[in-house]
């Protein structure tokens, strides 16, 4: 695998966001493709590794991930402190770039400093756990494939649900299945896909499902500690359940416990729109109504 960083060695850095990209979409030949892989457990966690072998034959891999666990980063991003970047080995035949700084970090440095030239896809993954219903708000996974898109490259977040192990190369097998098909539509800039790979524990997937995302609640669940100088602490648990699952029939949430792959398109456009409307309509004074 060839890596495009060179020291000293700037890239053009993509301007005015997903908008202004709008001549990016996926036409480079498979050849020529050039995929950016992140991920927010770190650059030397197994799903990362087997991410990008399973990428390798698609073209040009660049790995520029966090140097330690970012899991629940969200779309955090540092600017009170330096980035730092080391090149590095992993997983015993790659290497790539590590970061000192969030998901969303390490894709705005890929796509800035690091990488030779823009990558035309940014993957990111493979995530140790689902991140379906509004985990997508909390992931850092889904934040560096929503970073991706803000500078108008197209992306997918690729997790696999936990379920007893993690058989990362398996799914990494299907997440290249995906990635492919993505390429072969031509997904355009701005697009992000959140897909979650059900646990191979119980088998191969049923198939793959386009489905929404669940916005049904966690029940967060909390264990309550001491420490020596008797203060109590807390641990966020897993073991909490969604709220309202069954209101939800087709949804990722659903989709993924039936032993789907689940695909979900995201928009970071969080305007709602007819609260919008109807704000304008009711708010007093001038300049509320928009044009």
């Amino acid at each position: 695998m060839s890596f495009g960083a060179r020291e000293g060695r700037r890239a053009t850095p993509l301007r005015g966001g997903a908008g202004a990209g709008a001549s990016r979409g996926l036409r480079a030949t498979p050849a020529r493709m050039r995929i950016l892989v992140t991920n927010d457990d770190g650059i030397l966690a197994p799903g990362i590794a087997a991410l990008a072998t399973a990428l390798q034959p698609l073209g040009h891999v660049d790995v520029v991930a966090p140097a330690t666990g970012q899991s629940g980063a969200a779309h955090a991003i540092t600017f009170m402190a330096p980035l730092i970047s080391e090149r590095v080995s992993f997983a015993g035949h790659l290497s790539g770039w590590s970061v000192d700084g969030s998901p969303a970090d390490c894709v705005k440095l890929a796509v800035s400093e690091i990488c030779s030239q823009p990558p035309d896809l940014v993957v990111s993954g493979i995530n140790a756990g689902a991140n379906r219903g509004i985990d997508v708000i909390y992931s850092g996974t889904v934040a560096a494939a929503v970073e991706a898109a803000f500078i108008g490259i197209p992306s997918l977040a690729i997790s696999l649900q936990a379920g007893g192990g993690f058989d990362f190369e398996a799914a990494a097998v299907h997440a290249r299945t995906i990635v492919e098909r993505a390429i072969e539509i031509g997904i355009g800039p701005g697009t992000v896909l959140n897909v979650n790979i059900p646990s191979l524990e119980r088998g191969e997937p049923r198939g793959v499902r386009v489905v929404p995302q669940s916005t049904a609640p966690w029940s967060d669940a909390y264990v309550r500690r001491e420490d020596p100088r008797g203060r109590a602490y807390f641990w966020l648990t897993t073991e909490g359940d969604p709220l309202g699952l069954l209101g939800h029939p087709d949804s990722d949430l659903v989709a993924l416990r039936e032993g789907w792959i689940t695909i979900t398109p995201l928009q970071y456009d969080l305007t709602q729109h007819a609260q919008l409307r109807w704000l304008r309509e009711v708010w007093p004074g001038e300049g509320s109504h928009g044009a």
